[in-house]
């Protein structure tokens, strides 16, 4: 295979019978789309790969997404966490947007337009992204979650202008490589589902696609991993990328063994110190949960029943992996207090704004889910400490009766 450099950011390469541009864009330049153009006009291909999956594609096109959005199927099928990753990831391209005054995938739009015109054949090559979240949401541990959450809040607060200078610096330097290096070593899980993994995605589906002259437009940071997996021809199974993996047996079991452990010390209270004993207990475990949980949804500026909600299905929920607090509340916030069109369309912005996460209803249901979920957090913890206590106490006064 032969590599050679046409445009700065365009990387001609040939694989068997096919000849192959990579255009490297950032998604918010003017000057990207610029190159797109020129690149498409200049090495007419017969065929347009595109780093986006058919959903993006659509929400890119579709403006109105949001608002055709059904919060309360997205709750039921638990996927309202993926959707409040996919704002924050959205929000911060929104805002970079607003500097540059460049839609977020413009230069991804610009060659589905040109390809249209020029009856062009397009793919979508990209992995879902509900795929790629899923999968990058469970290979990394909590304490990396956490690290990577804050890590784009800090962007999306960051007062760092950027522009086309920059944008076009970054693409063309080392420092791009580099980024990618520290993100490896800091977020190692995160950088193999949303980096490495795409780029062999990206690469086998640009290797498959039909035609003599196929021109891929993609990411400046994903040309070095495309580059590699078509120069070394490495064989990608493209279903086993599409696998979300399950959680552990372990992990399956440990989700149980609280609520397993809490109502058979409950029990175990009763039988070692009367029912008087266990009912107190029990009623602890039910105000403690209550109590913090309502007091999440307090905080959230939550609708009155939402509130009440939260109280009475905490000490549930809390003792069920299968659902928990967050996701009930959430539901019951739609129900009764849905967001008008109009929010729905300027979440994006408002997540941009503190003051505003209380006031669009949008994103105060998601308030209801994040509060309510942590308030029950600590209410378990509490809870379990103190009912765990009573039965190790119980436990001594029993065994004590018999010396």
């Amino acid at each position: 295979m032969n590599t050679i450099n046409t445009l700065n950011d365009t990387h001609l390469i040939t694989f068997e019978d096919k000849q192959i541009l990579l255009v490297g864009t950032a998604h918010i330049s003017q000057e990207s789309v610029e190159v797109v153009r020129k690149s498409i006009l200049e090495f007419e291909p017969d065929h347009i790969c595109i780093e986006l999956d058919e959903s993006r594609y659509k929400s890119l096109k579709n403006k109105k997404s949001w608002e055709s959005l059904n919060l309360l199927q997205v709750i039921k099928k638990k996927q309202i966490a993926t959707l409040l990753f996919s704002l924050i990831l959205s929000s911060y391209q929104k805002k970079l947007s607003l500097q540059t005054k460049v839609s977020p995938g413009s230069e991804m739009l610009e060659a589905d337009n040109i390809a249209k015109e020029k009856n062009i054949v397009v793919s979508f090559c990209d992995r879902d992204a509900k795929i790629t979240l899923k999968r990058a949401w469970r290979l990394t541990s909590f304490y990396k979650k956490t690290v990577l959450v804050l890590n784009i809040f800090g962007g999306i607060f960051d007062k760092t202008k950027v522009d086309e200078k920059s944008l076009n610096d970054l693409r063309q330097s080392d420092s791009l490589t580099e980024m990618m290096k520290e993100l490896g070593k800091s977020l190692p899980s995160v950088k193999k589902v949303l980096i490495d993994e795409r780029d062999l995605y990206l690469a086998e589906k640009i290797k498959l696609s039909k035609g003599k002259k196929i021109l891929a437009v993609v990411g400046a940071g994903h040309i070095e991993g495309i580059k590699e997996t078509i120069r070394d021809n490495i064989n990608v199974d493209l279903k086993a990328l599409e696998v979300i993996p399950k959680p552990s047996l372990i992990s399956r079991l440990l989700s149980w063994a609280i609520p397993v452990l809490i109502i058979l010390a409950i029990c175990l209270i009763g039988y070692f110190q009367g029912f008087d004993q266990a009912k107190e207990n029990a009623f602890f475990w039910i105000w403690v949960n209550g109590f913090f949980c309502s007091l999440g949804a307090l905080l959230a500026l939550a609708h009155p029943i939402t509130i009440l909600v939260a109280f009475i299905a905490a000490p549930i929920t809390s003792l069920s992996p299968l659902i928990g607090a967050g996701y009930v509340t959430a539901f019951i916030q739609v129900l009764v207090s849905p967001p008008s069109i109009k929010e729905m369309q300027s979440v994006g912005e408002d997540f941009q704004k503190v003051r505003l996460w209380w006031k669009n209803k949008t994103l105060k249901i998601f308030l209801a889910f994040l509060l309510p979920g942590l308030g029950s957090a600590i209410g378990t913890w509490i809870g379990g400490y103190e009912i765990i206590k009573n039965f190790i106490s119980s436990l001594s006064i029993f065994f004590s009766s018999f010396f």
